[in-house]
């Protein structure tokens, strides 16, 4: 039974249909919650109106309801199940706002439903964007310079102000996917972007603040208990810098750029902000970063499992949606097990021994008139994940996973691009950047030039860099692989090195001009075949049921986990 008896039924919000902005990683998460707190033996209702999900199949929770998501049908659901209490943060910005809608009309209290997780007092802190901002300020971590803008008039007065610190970002409150956000580079801007984010925000609240041209963004998962005790499941970084929503972002985890320092300085701000907060389950901090200082700010604070909690728990293997669940009913953290390993416990946070990479999917293929320009307004529909051992490693397999076509880094077109197109490219985001600054080291651009031109950090670029480089060679190096059955020592030390560094054997026989067949056969000769690892699983149990496979060093290695 769950730690507190009064919470027999649970009323859990899906996040609604799947839109841009708005994928398929809650309904991971709202899945994983109703099975969560079917473990603990509590009733589950669940109520989403969107039928094409695994959270409505029918086993998924004891009531199922596929109904609109507004507070008629919500209360009607309500009155007949009776339920203890509900759990709003695992259905994105649509549970979130549905919660805070039900509170307002005084449906909770009518029929003595309990808010589960996170109270709505913090709800409201974290998402009311003057009261966030009055609140870090309270506890000392620092905010950009901002503007809490309510209705036009006050819209057009800042954007006749003299001394604003162009260009801005509009941020309107209670919205996902940055809806109705943007980035006005003059007067006439803010107000249309303004005008559009007071319309779409369900508070009529937009923040305006000051543009952080090239910094870095930074996130942390961040879980937290009634006992207030309080870790960091994962931290993410942006190959991207501030200017695009991280959802539209290339993202890397655990981070690649940050010193110790930086990492544990912006680690101590995300617990102390979900203290001050007063969260209960888990939750998402968005930091940037000053390249070139130890200078920080808190951007925005997701009191919910977010779109990066997904990500985060298949990084690591922490289930975050699963412990937030187990929290909102009274359990703590060092009572909860891992149900992967059956021996540590929710307290402990993940360490990891790889490298994620997460790209996004846009949907630009089959919408080919849209502006494939990015900023803060989500327009990716969905994503992919890699786990290597290195970056380049999983970069590669990410752009493979995509679906586009695409199985090395320069674009399909790229021979036909001009050297003003390229430079264009890097300077404005769009879904094509990442193939655009390969082309930019292809034509011979300093990882300086490139670096300047994008705002994208050396040392990912450096990476890129090296990967082209090495595609080079093995073209100039082609002859040895033509016309041959057994390949020399040298070609030989290609073969595995390129598979070492991720290329596909479609990639390498495209760049050798060989038959992917024949690739295969000299790799298999080479003892050149993958290793399979998997994530937060004992080695014994791994080892038990797992063959042994040959590493690209050659030679056995046994199954390990990492």
């Amino acid at each position: 039974m769950p730690k507190n008896p009064d919470v027999k039924k649970v009323l859990v919000i899906g996040s609604g249909p799947i839109i841009i902005g708005q994928a398929a990683e809650f309904d991971y998460a709202g899945t994983q919650a109703c099975q969560s707190l079917r473990e603990e033996g509590v009733s589950v209702v669940l109520v989403n109106s969107n039928p094409a999900t695994i959270m409505t199949d029918p086993e998924t929770a004891d009531a199922v309801y596929i109904e609109p998501l507004t507070v008629e049908f919500i209360e009607r659901i309500i009155a007949k199940e009776r339920p203890d209490g509900l759990l709003p943060t695992l259905g994105g910005q649509t549970g979130l706002n549905m919660a805070i809608a039900l509170a307002e009309a005084g449906i909770l209290e009518k029929y003595n439903v309990k808010l589960l997780g996170t109270p709505l007092a913090t709800i409201r802190k974290a998402e009311d964007r003057e009261i966030f901002r009055s609140l870090m300020r309270e506890i000392g971590e620092p905010v950009p310079e901002s503007w809490i803008i309510e209705d036009e008039g006050a819209l057009v007065e800042l954007s006749k102000a003299e001394g604003n610190p162009w260009p801005l970002i509009v941020r309107p409150a209670y919205t996902l996917g940055g809806t109705g956000g943007g980035i006005a580079r003059t007067p006439e801007q803010l107000v249309e972007i303004g005008s559009r984010g007071l319309k779409l925000s369900p508070s009529h609240q937009v923040m305006v603040e000051r543009y952080l041209t090239g910094w870095k963004e930074i996130e942390y998962e961040v879980m937290r208990d009634a006992a207030d005790t309080c870790i960091t499941v994962c931290n993410m970084e942006n190959f991207d810098p501030m200017g695009m929503h991280t959802g539209d972002s290339i993202v890397v985890a655990p981070s690649q750029t940050l010193s110790d320092k930086e990492y544990q300085m912006m680690r101590t701000a995300s617990l102390k902000i979900i203290r001050a907060l007063g969260i209960e389950g888990g939750c998402n901090v968005q930091m940037a970063l000053d390249p070139d200082s130890f200078n920080y700010y808190i951007i925005e604070v997701n009191p919910r499992v977010s779109r990066s909690s997904a990500l985060a728990s298949k990084a690591t293997g922490y289930p975050i949606a699963r412990v937030a669940s187990k929290i909102a009913i009274g359990l703590r953290l060092d009572e909860i097990q891992n149900a992967v390993t059956k021996k540590t416990l929710a307290c402990f946070e993940p360490a990891l021994d790889y490298i994620i990479v997460k790209i996004p999917r846009w949907p630009f293929d089959k919408f080919t008139a849209a502006d494939r320009r990015i900023t803060t307004q989500m327009k990716a529909t969905g994503e992919v994940m890699a786990i290597d051992r290195t970056f380049e490693g999983g970069l590669f397999k990410a752009i493979r996973s995509l679906e586009i076509g695409q199985v090395g880094l320069r674009p399909k077109n790229g021979d036909l691009l001009t050297d003003m197109e390229i430079e264009a490219g890097l300077q404005s985001a769009t879904d094509q950047r990442l193939f655009l600054i390969a082309e930019a080291f292809h034509r011979g651009l300093l990882v300086e030039e490139v670096a300047d031109l994008s705002g994208v950090d050396p040392w990912f670029l450096t990476k890129i860099q090296r990967l082209v480089q090495f595609e080079a060679k093995l073209r100039e190096q082609s002859a040895r692989f033509h016309h041959v059955e057994t390949l020399d020592e040298e070609a030989q030390a290609l073969l595995v090195a390129a598979k070492n560094k991720g290329f596909a054997d479609r990639h390498l026989a495209d760049v050798l001009g060989v038959k992917e067949t024949q690739l295969r056969a000299w790799r298999k000769t080479a003892h050149c075949a993958p290793i399979y690892k998997m994530v937060d699983t004992c080695a014994a149990e791994f080892e038990a049921e797992t063959p042994y496979f040959y590493s690209c060093y050659g030679g056995e290695t046994e199954g390990v986990s990492v």
